[in-house]
């Protein structure tokens, strides 16, 4: 029965594809098409299915989300939660378990998902149209709504915000089961939008995209070219409404909400850094199915903003708590950086479609730089607390009060868990990708894939120990010989690159030619965009082997990050380290690392569920108040992988190493 639904959603896919003229040149392989074995990720997956989505739907129900659907289908209540994008928690928890039932059969979580679909079905207006936050009581809804429909979209009711994740969550549900009971709901919804704005109807720009990505989603999905026309219009609103552009408030002239200019004529990642990543991203989606390049010059400007000023060296952004936004170029404070976990999440999603989109490796490079830094230490170890925001020095000298020390179960405003819980069981999915002849690897992560190149069937098997270990071996095992060009990323931190720009870089260059071998013969291979571009007629098992070198860099900052100055943070592989209190004798802040450090790495199994240590030779600073006397002494420090901190309790964190003692 599954692979009878299988068929009929990829038929269907194929269907909308012959209805567009045009894509991403590069289309990736479906995380459908890819079964994983590695343990890094399998274990972090599997705990999102069994602890992380369950806990989110328990969540959902204790803080009323589920009970204002009910009272919406009645009219009659009052909206018990905080915030009218509340709605959307259920939506991308139903997306992350419908991801979750499309690799792991599960039929009471798909009944539950069912039972939840039909609530929400029932709180949908007459028309289409469905929010909770107004239908519960239309006469009096909650201030953030605004007396009509629409009337406050450009600002904070959200309700095109609830929208877009309701589309791809029914999405993602249809695409997985086959079952049309959420996409009845959602394109009920979007025929409503269609009807209701337009050139010769309502004009607004979404006060928080994602709309944009939603109607893309079904416009796929349905062929119906509205659906992307409104995309762009939504888009093209942005710029026309009136500020005050003499302010610097980033509210009043229109920066917080990407709003302030044309889109084609915005050049830098601004704003509330999550919004900012939706907008990007439906924009390079419209810009892929349109040829608008407009939009791809205005992309490419804003995407080297971001990366050559705008990103911490764990690949973090929004450095601003103030607005969750981004700050002035070179603005990375550490004390007080933001780095919202839902802003890693959209990072991810733009700079997956930014590859698409060019085929240059730089954008899998921040990719996983995010991935493996400033997204997954969203989440504890444990599948059941996070990190709303993500620090980056936490010292018990400075406490601020909006920094987070400790992770918690569940926030008033829970975006970032349940974007977690959907984000995670697609990870397979950004592995590879392939145009034509060209099939890319794009991650390394044990497992198997299975993908057609021209009509002919080809499984690729991974086999490593990444990140741990820098030895990848890959087994091409097509049906029958094939002439392929297989593009394997050869990571730029591999190339001296700490990240795509001089924004950080290493302290010693230690670029080094990557020695590939096919079938135990080292190769001669074309280093093309970041990829090892090797062209032949591949047989049956033929294998490929090589060693990515995993020295431990000492990173240093652009001069114009002023905080980092004098400083060093240490990468290993794709990780980033930080020192944390529990294995540096209670603090973290304290530690100076010579120049002349030299760590070791060594793997510790039953640490952190497994992690790479690092330890090395430095000096702290002592301080006894008193006898008001200061002192340096030596000690053994202990890095850990930068995402894994804060899952052993409350104590002192630091990203940043001074290399010697300036100031007390």
């Amino acid at each position: 029965m599954l692979k009878k639904l299988s068929l009929m959603v990829i038929t269907c896919c194929w269907l909308a594809a012959d209805a567009q003229k045009q894509d991403y040149p590069i289309q990736p392989v479906p995380f459908t098409s890819v079964k994983l074995t590695d343990h890094f990720w399998t274990s972090r997956i599997e705990t999102n299915r069994t602890v992380t989505i369950p806990a989110s739907f328990k969540r959902c129900d204790s803080t009323g989300r589920i009970k204002n659907f009910i009272m919406a289908a009645e009219h009659k209540g009052k909206f018990c939660t905080v915030y009218p994008f509340d709605d959307t928690d259920i939506y991308k928890t139903i997306e992350g378990a419908s991801y979750s039932l499309a690799v792991h059969p599960d039929p009471k979580l798909s009944a539950y998902i069912d039972s939840l679909i039909a609530i929400v079905g029932r709180a949908q207006e007459p028309d289409g149209y469905l929010y909770t936050a107004r239908s519960i009581n239309p006469a009096h809804p909650i201030s953030a709504a605004g007396p009509e429909r629409w009337v406050n979209e450009g600002k904070m009711s959200h309700e095109l915000y609830n929208c877009g994740h309701m589309f791809e969550a029914a999405a993602a549900h249809y695409m997985a089961t086959g079952k049309r009971n959420f996409l009845n709901i959602a394109l009920k919804n979007a025929d409503l939008l269609v009807r209701t704005f337009g050139p010769d109807k309502k004009h607004v720009a979404p006060g928080h995209e994602i709309v944009e990505m939603g109607l893309v989603r079904l416009y796929r999905i349905t062929g119906k070219t509205d659906y992307l026309t409104l995309a762009k219009f939504f888009i093209d609103q942005r710029g026309i409404k009136q500020y005050d552009k003499r302010s610097k408030n980033p509210y009043e002239n229109g920066v917080y909400f990407q709003d302030n200019e044309p889109v084609v004529d915005q050049d830098e990642a601004e704003g509330h850094a999550v919004r900012a990543m939706y907008l990007y991203s439906g924009m390079t989606d419209v810009a892929a199915l349109t040829g608008d390049t407009a939009y791809v010059k205005a992309i490419d400007k804003i995407w080297n903003n971001m990366v050559t000023k705008k990103m911490y060296v764990q690949g973090s952004i929004g450095a601003v708590g103030d607005g969750e936004r981004f700050g002035d170029n070179y603005e990375l404070p550490n004390a007080t950086a933001y780095n919202e976990t839902c802003a890693a999440i959209g990072s991810v999603f733009w700079n997956q479609r930014m590859f698409l989109l060019h085929g240059d490796s730089k954008y899998i490079d921040v990719m996983e730089k995010t991935l493996y830094n400033g997204l997954i230490s969203g989440v504890g170890l444990d599948g059941n607390t996070f990190f709303y925001t993500n620090a980056m020095q936490v010292s018990d000298s400075f406490n601020y009060p909006d920094l987070e020390r400790s992770r918690s179960g569940w926030f008033v405003c829970s975006c970032c868990p349940t974007n977690v819980a959907r984000f995670l069981p697609s990870i397979p999915g950004y592995m590879y990708a392939q145009n034509g002849n060209d099939v890319y690897i794009n991650l390394f992560i044990s497992g198997t894939a299975n993908l057609k190149v021209n009509n002919k069937i080809l499984k690729i098997t991974q086999q490593n120990n990444y990140p741990w270990d820098g030895g990848l071996a890959f087994t091409i095992d097509p049906a029958a010989a094939m002439e392929m060009n297989l593009k394997i990323r050869i990571p730029g931190w591999t190339q001296n690159q700490a990240i795509p720009s001089t924004l950080y870089s290493y302290e010693q260059s230690s670029a080094q030619k990557i020695e590939i071998k096919v079938n135990g013969k080292a190769v001669d291979y074309q280093l093309k965009n970041g990829y090892a571009v090797i062209s032949k007629k591949w047989k049956k098992n033929d294998k490929v082997e090589l060693t990515l070198p995993m020295d431990v860099q000492r990173v240093v900052a652009n001069a114009s990050l002023t905080d980092d100055s004098g400083k060093i943070s240490l990468q290993r592989g794709p990780l980033m380290y930080c020192a944390e209190w529990k294995d540096n004798d209670g603090k973290a802040s304290n530690i100076i690392v010579p120049k002349n450090t030299v760590f070791t790495a060594t793997y510790q199994p039953d640490l952190l569920n497994g992690v790479t240590v690092l330890k090395g030779d430095v000096k702290s600073v002592d301080v006894n108040e008193s006898a008001q006397t200061i002192s340096t002494t030596n000690k053994t420090m202990t890095a850990i992988p930068y995402y894994s901190w804060a899952n052993r309790g409350k104590g002192e964190m630091t990203v940043w190493f001074p290399e010697q003692v300036k100031y007390i």
